[in-house]
């Protein structure tokens, strides 16, 4: 009996512990492999209680390895007018789960959501980054966002990043039984769970025991391989405007009706100087063009994220006055003073950024597109104006919203129309070299190139800098050692075809490396491509997003009395990614190189990244050819 009581006694005076369900030993081996950080639990709940009131709650906890996996510990959270924060609170655990502090909304720090150029704001954010500097360790989030709209419902991105696996991750909608609303699913495997009520209808989707992925280059868009859910409700209210949608026709009338229509009235003065400007003119596209280069020397381009202001475009005759506006406003601008002239214009919102983003022709939604520019159909074609560049050439869309489709907003209706290509062929460098070598291998000469299509922007960073800051610039261009820049010339051609021309003197001292009495000249001095990472087991299709043609010819005149020792044969590499030739030729002491690499952008399959890194590491290697030569 003593030694069973005595047992007794000793099981009670240690208190039994339980391990935390956040102690990183429970991750699973498979989820740590590639992962800088790991969700171990993530719950999203979107709860659409009307259309003014939608209530979304979340609780995150994700595990950080090491310092690289820092930036997915911190939290931040966006908030404008139309949605408050309602609680926040958090805590940091060390890798037993125990822990080590808390923190509250008042501990996260404050600022505006956009950059510079930003006249008229109330988009905010609210950040919290953990200071811990021994790994692991687990941060866990919960936070209340209330919005008093629903024209935008909050994604789900199931796995985000490329360096964390997802041990679960949840989302739930949740809306009345008589709500229409629409969703599409993204590689989504298996099927949403929904459950129905008298007074609720919910949806919820779930991952689970996801690895982490390995970020690929030349990967497409993560569309194409991401988990993600997008919803959109028929009814909508957003800053006091209600209307309704189900399809990009019903959505660009609406934003037509809603947002455009009765903010294109001008004053008197505006019409008078819109009919002077294409007096005597009797060709529309020279009409559109006088207007547009007046509107671009009138105004400057400033951001309006504020209220209503994120979608509606400021009254053209408020944007006339002021002479500003944000893109919204500056293509109403246009639009209106294009119809004073009698020639209609198309109202396109657009998914803008250097890579190429199409509207998803099954699924219309407002979060979509970022970005407006103006369409001006012709008899026999549509001429395309990026509104807020005061340079752009007239017609000239460049790489920052070309290729891709866009949402032309109209009294009948939406319609998707696609901007026009930059090709591979138009997407030009044409240069050309004149160059002398002395007899201890340095070089004088004078340069010439010209870009066109995409890459008439190359230079647009240097055009309005002053001549000595562009010649500091052009060394980032010209990455050659000891080469020196005089005489620079930067010209921008706007017509038809826009292209710029730059021109310069250069020398480069000692360019010809000398060892013994053999110079070793690299032929192709200014334009080297470079290799691209190999990549074991690619999982991801090839992605090329936008082709080129680049055209070199450099003439050399060869010291007296050079002797060739070696010279490199003529290269052709031919594959499915493009086409690279380089050709030498020497009469007397000239030596003319000639080089042209096309690359061609479009989708490959994984199997053909190999074959893409043998290309381009072949072409490097043509363009590393050297001379030999030495001097008699």
């Amino acid at each position: 009996m003593r030694s069973l009581i005595l047992g007794l006694l000793t099981f009670t005076a240690f208190p039994c512990f339980s391990q935390s369900p956040y102690a990183t030993d429970l991750v699973p081996s498979n989820l740590k492999s590639r992962a800088n950080s790991v969700i171990r639990e993530m719950e999203t709940t979107v709860d659409m209680r009307a259309t003014d009131q939608v209530i979304m709650t979340v609780k995150k906890v994700v595990t950080v390895w090491n310092k690289s996996g820092d930036p997915r510990a911190e939290l931040v959270i966006y908030y404008d007018k139309s949605s408050s924060i309602q609680r926040v609170k958090g805590q940091v655990l060390d890798a037993m789960g125990n822990l080590n502090t808390k923190f509250s909304l008042s501990d996260f720090n404050d600022q505006s959501a956009v950059s510079d150029g930003s006249l008229f704001v109330d988009y905010r954010l609210k950040y919290y980054s953990p200071i811990v500097t021994t790994y692991p360790y687990t941060v866990v989030y919960e936070y209340e966002i209330r919005n008093k709209q629903n024209l935008i419902i909050p994604d789900w991105y199931a796995n985000a990043y490329p360096d964390q696996s997802v041990e679960k991750n949840k989302y739930t909608f949740i809306s009345r039984p008589g709500d229409e609303i629409r969703i599409r699913e993204y590689n989504y495997a298996g099927k949403s769970e929904v459950l129905k009520s008298e007074k609720s209808t919910s949806y919820t989707w779930q991952l689970s025991n996801k690895p982490a992925f390995k970020a690929e280059p030349y990967a497409p868009d993560p569309e194409r391989y991401q988990t993600y859910v997008k919803i959109a409700a028929k009814q909508f209210s957003y800053y006091g405007y209600k209307g309704s949608y189900q399809n990009w026709d019903e959505l660009g009338k609406w934003v037509y009706n809603d947002l455009i229509k009765g903010r294109q009235a001008l004053p008197e003065g505006a019409i008078q100087t819109v009919t002077e400007l294409v007096k005597g003119i009797d060709n529309d596209r020279e009409k559109a063009k006088k207007i547009y280069e007046y509107v671009q020397k009138k105004n400057r381009y400033i951001s309006v994220q504020i209220g209503i202001g994120g979608l509606q475009p400021m009254q053209a005759t408020e944007v006339h006055q002021l002479s500003y506006g944000d893109c919204k406003a500056l293509v109403n601008y246009t639009q209106s003073l294009l119809q004073a002239a009698n020639i209609p214009s198309l109202y396109c919102v657009v998914n803008a950024g250097s890579r190429k983003k199409n509207m998803d022709p099954d699924f219309a939604s407002v979060e979509q597109g970022n970005h407006i520019i103006l369409a001006v159909p012709m008899k026999t074609d549509t001429v395309w104006l990026e509104c807020t560049s005061s340079d752009n050439p007239f017609g000239f869309l460049g790489d920052f919203t070309d290729d891709r489709t866009v949402l032309a907003c109209t009294p009948e209706g939406g319609k998707l129309l696609k901007t026009p290509a930059l090709t591979s062929e138009m997407n030009t460098q044409k240069r050309k070299a004149q160059l002398q070598v002395d007899a201890q291998g340095s070089i004088t000469g004078k340069l010439n190139t010209i870009f066109s299509g995409s890459q008439y922007d190359n230079y647009q960073h240097m055009v309005a800098e002053p001549y000595t800051e562009q010649l500091k610039l052009l060394k980032d261009h010209y990455d050659v050692d000891n080469i020196n820049f005089s005489d620079f010339k930067l010209v921008q051609d706007k017509g038809s075809n826009p292209n710029t021309r730059e021109s310069f003197n250069l020398d480069i001292q000692k360019y010809a490396a000398k060892n013994n009495d053999l110079f070793y000249l690299e032929l192709n001095a200014f334009n080297k491509t470079r290799t691209i990472p190999e990549v074991r087991n690619r999982t991801l299709p090839v992605y090329i997003n936008r082709g080129y043609t680049d055209d070199d010819e450099l003439i050399y005149q060869l010291p007296e009395g050079f002797k060739v020792e070696t010279k490199p044969d003529n290269k052709l590499i031919i594959s499915p990614f493009g086409t690279y030739s380089s050709s030498l030729k020497i009469e007397g002491k000239t030596l003319t190189y000639k080089r042209i690499l096309q690359l061609k952008d479009g989708n490959y399959p994984a199997e053909k990244y190999e074959e893409f890194s043998n290309f381009m590491s072949n072409v490097n290697a043509a363009d590393h050819a050297k001379l030999i030569y030495k001097l008699n």
